[in-house]
C-alpha cells in the first residue's frame, strides 16, 4: 500500500514513522508551509501511485483537501477534527466521487476501547441517580481546537446513555450548573499528548475512568491501520465502524 500524508506537523511525522515501520510506502508528503514536504498542494502529480491519503492538517482545510483528493479517486483517512459541522458536505463529496472515506475524533485503538468502556459504565450509571457526571481533558498548548474531538465524542456517549442529563457544557460557566447538565472542561499546557477523564461523583465516593496517551504513537498507528482498512472500500465510514470490524464490538 502507498499513502500520502497531508499535513506534515507532529502527527504527520509520527504517521510517517508508523507507516515505514509497517512496510508501507509514503509516496507523498503534502504541506503548504513545511519546507521538508515534497509537495505544497494536492494535485494529480502529488497523488501519483497513492492508494490512500491520511489527513492531519487543519479544520479549515479538511473539506478542501477531501474535495481535491476525491477528484483523483483517492480513498481517504480524515484524522483532522473540528470540521464536523460540515459532515453532510463530506458525505456528498464521498458519494459523488465513489471513494472510501473513514473519519474519527481519535484513531488510537486504546482511545476507542476507552469509548466502549465509558459507554458500558454510563449505561450502568444511568440507573444510579445518586451520582453526578463530569469530564475533563488535557492537551498540549499547540492544539488548535478546544474541546478536543475526543471530548465531544465522550460527551455524546454520556448524553446517549444517562437519561437524566440532556446538555453538555464545554465552555467556562459563571453560574450554578443545572442538574440536567454535564460540564466537560478543557486545559491546554506544555507538551501533553492527550488525557481524558470521565467521572461519576456522589456524596460518598468518586469513580473515575481515565485514558492517558504517553505520546502520539498510538494515534499514528491507528491512522495507518485505518488506511489499510479503507484502501479497498467505498463509502462513508467512522472509526467506530472500523473498530466493530477489528474487535467485533
Amino acid at each position: 500500500m502507498n499513502i500520502a500524508i497531508i499535513g506534515y506537523g507532529k502527527m504527520g511525522r509520527e504517521i510517517e514513522k508508523a507507516a515505514l515501520a509497517k512496510g508501507i510506502k509514503v509516496k507523498s508528503i503534502i504541506d503548504s508551509s513545511d519546507k521538508n514536504a515534497g509537495f505544497k498542494e494536492i494535485t494529480k502529480e502529488s497523488l501519483k501511485e497513492v492508494d490512500v491519503c491520511i489527513d492531519f492538517s487543519s479544520p479549515g482545510s479538511a473539506l478542501s483537501n477531501l474535495r481535491k483528493a476525491s477528484s483523483f479517486k483517492k480513498n481517504f483517512v480524515m484524522g483532522t477534527t473540528g470540521w464536523y459541522d460540515n459532515i453532510d458536505e463530506a458525505k456528498t463529496i464521498v458519494k459523488k466521487s465513489g471513494i472510501g472515506f473513514v473519519y474519527g475524533s481519535n484513531f488510537s485503538i486504546g482511545v476507542n476501547v476507552f469509548f466502549r468502556i465509558v459507554d458500558s459504565a454510563s449505561e450502568i450509571m444511568n440507573s444510579v441517580e445518586g451520582y453526578d457526571v463530569f469530564g475533563y481533558e488535557l492537551h498540549h498548548n499547540n492544539k488548535a481546537d478546544s474541546p478536543s474531538g475526543t471530548a465531544k465524542t465522550l460527551g455524546e456517549i454520556l448524553l446517549k446513555n444517562i437519561r437524566r442529563k440532556n446538555k453538555m457544557l464545554f465552555d467556562r460557566i459563571d453560574r450554578k450548573i443545572n442538574p440536567e447538565e454535564i460540564h466537560f472542561a478543557s486545559l491546554r499546557a506544555g507538551s501533553i499528548p492527550g488525557t481524558h477523564v470521565v467521572g461519576f461523583d456522589s456524596g460518598a465516593d468518586t469513580i473515575e475512568l481515565k485514558h492517558t496517551a504517553r505520546n502520539r504513537e498510538g494515534f499514528a498507528l491507528g491512522a495507518v491501520i485505518a488506511a489499510d482498512w479503507i484502501k479497498s472500500k467505498k463509502g462513508f465510514y467512522s472509526v467506530d465502524d472500523m473498530m466493530k470490524n477489528i474487535i467485533g464490538a
